[in-house]
């Protein structure tokens, strides 16, 4: 006999095996428990279906006729749990709870409608970020400008492209612009373009970032590293619809949608003069904030299993999941990190797993390394750069001039640079 187990602790029985698989795709339960011995279809058969049409569905395995190999056998095909019988209904119980809460099967992932389309690349069922999915439905139609919230690692890209696939724009360009990742001297030309001629090697016209996304969708990342000079020039652009390139005398229209986001808090960036309010006003009309991974912990099963099943394939390795004591350190780990921290830790276990469970050392190790060494590529650019002008301007004993011809750069240009990184010429004079 089965039982599949669904919310709310509902049972539904079914007779056998054939029974039982004619009714996962209509009732989706979140633990599947059963024989191991069982006219026609036996256990692991049932197992074996069930991973593949199915994966991530828990399944506990129940059996009269215990012993060493078949339990082996069992476990290391990434059943969940086993029992022999006669057992305590307190531990079927527990085992139940413990597989609901590590469980990674996600409602109607191999056949609902809701897992395709715009939001087929978000992996949740938890209620915070169904709600941020549901505000995003509803503001996509629209064409207002859709500021994004959260911290590094939760995934701004991801709903930034789910607001484009939901709007009217879906055939369009989606043009992703990282305005902390690109020297502030080249942010300009990138996003404006230029003529040729504009400036020394400027060899050749080129069509800048926001008229490429013409038609479509620009999605302006980490808008708060934006240079003040450069967020007039984009008010400029959002107010008038039309984008002048470098060197040019000619503006061109310009019909796109922007989509901005930031870690940054910009009402404090405004208050302190390093965001324009106006600016601010025209991005956000309507806010979207990303929760935390700590903030939705029910999504952890889901993303490593989902990453796991990726990169087993990328790795070319036959791994069926995490081992319980596994997926038990992934939901109690902190992640400051977020999903990209996670992600970095399912691919180091992958990588070196070499059974059909990921063990729970594989994950530990990963999980030390990841908080170790991993800094976001922003605040490692930030250090870098802050570190490059302390160097240059210890080498010049505070001479701002002499640093920013070492720099290559003017001398205006220069004390923005210190500017940003709260850096005064006294010092470093001797």
């Amino acid at each position: 006999r089965n039982s599949l187990v669904g919310s709310e602790m509902c049972i539904r029985d079914r007779s056998s095996a054939e029974q039982a698989l004619d009714s996962l795709s209509q009732i989706q339960p979140e633990v599947v428990v059963t024989d191991l011995r069982m006219g026609g279809m036996d256990g692991m058969a049932l197992f074996t279906r069930i991973q593949s049409n199915w994966p991530g569905l828990p399944v506990i395995m129940l059996t009269a006729h215990g012993s060493i190999p078949d339990a082996v056998e069992a476990t290391r095909g990434g059943v969940f749990g086993y029992l022999t019988k006669p057992f305590d209904g307190q531990t079927l119980l527990a085992e139940i709870d413990r597989a609901t809460r590590l469980g990674a099967h996600r409602a109607g992932e191999s056949g609902d409608s809701d897992s395709t389309g715009w939001r087929s690349a978000i992996i949740s069922r938890s209620p915070a970020m169904e709600e941020v999915l549901r505000k995003t439905a509803m503001v996509s139609a629209g064409d207002a400008s859709v500021l994004i919230l959260g911290d590094s690692g939760v995934g701004k890209e991801l709903l930034a492209r789910a607001v484009h696939l939901a709007s009217p724009r879906r055939n369009g360009p989606f043009v992703a612009v990282n305005c902390a990742a690109i020297p502030e001297p080249l942010l300009e030309s990138e996003l404006f373009g230029h003529v040729k001629g504009a400036f020394t090697g400027a060899n050749r016209d080129r069509v800048g970032l926001i008229q490429a996304a013409v038609g479509g969708t620009l999605f302006l990342d980490e808008i708060g590293d934006m240079p003040v000079s450069l967020q007039a020039k984009l008010l400029r652009v959002l107010q008038e619809r039309q984008v002048r390139p470098i060197g040019s005398e000619q503006a061109v229209n310009v019909d796109l949608r922007v989509v901005s986001a930031t870690h940054r808090d910009l009402v404090e960036a405004v208050a302190k003069g390093g965001f324009r309010e106006d600016l601010f006003y025209r991005l956000n009309v309507v806010c979207l904030r990303l929760p935390a991974l700590s903030e939705r912990r029910e999504d952890i099963p889901l993303l490593a299993n989902h990453a796991l099943a990726r990169l087993a394939d990328k790795y070319g390795k036959s791994i069926r999941g995490f081992a319980p004591e596994a997926m038990e350190l992934l939901l109690q780990a902190a992640w400051p990190g977020n999903v990209r921290q996670l992600l970095n830790v399912v691919e180091q276990s992958v990588a070196l797993c070499a059974n059909s469970l990921v063990p729970a050392s594989l994950v530990a190790d990963a999980m030390q390394h990841a908080q170790a060494s991993a800094v976001p590529l922003e605040e490692a650019r930030r250090r870098f750069e802050r570190d490059y002008l302390v160097g240059l301007l210890r080498a010049a004993e505070g001479n701002v001039s002499q640093a920013a011809r070492l720099a290559g750069r003017n001398r205006t240009e220069f004390y923005r640079l210190m500017q940003r990184h709260q850096l005064t010429p006294n010092q470093f004079k001797s």
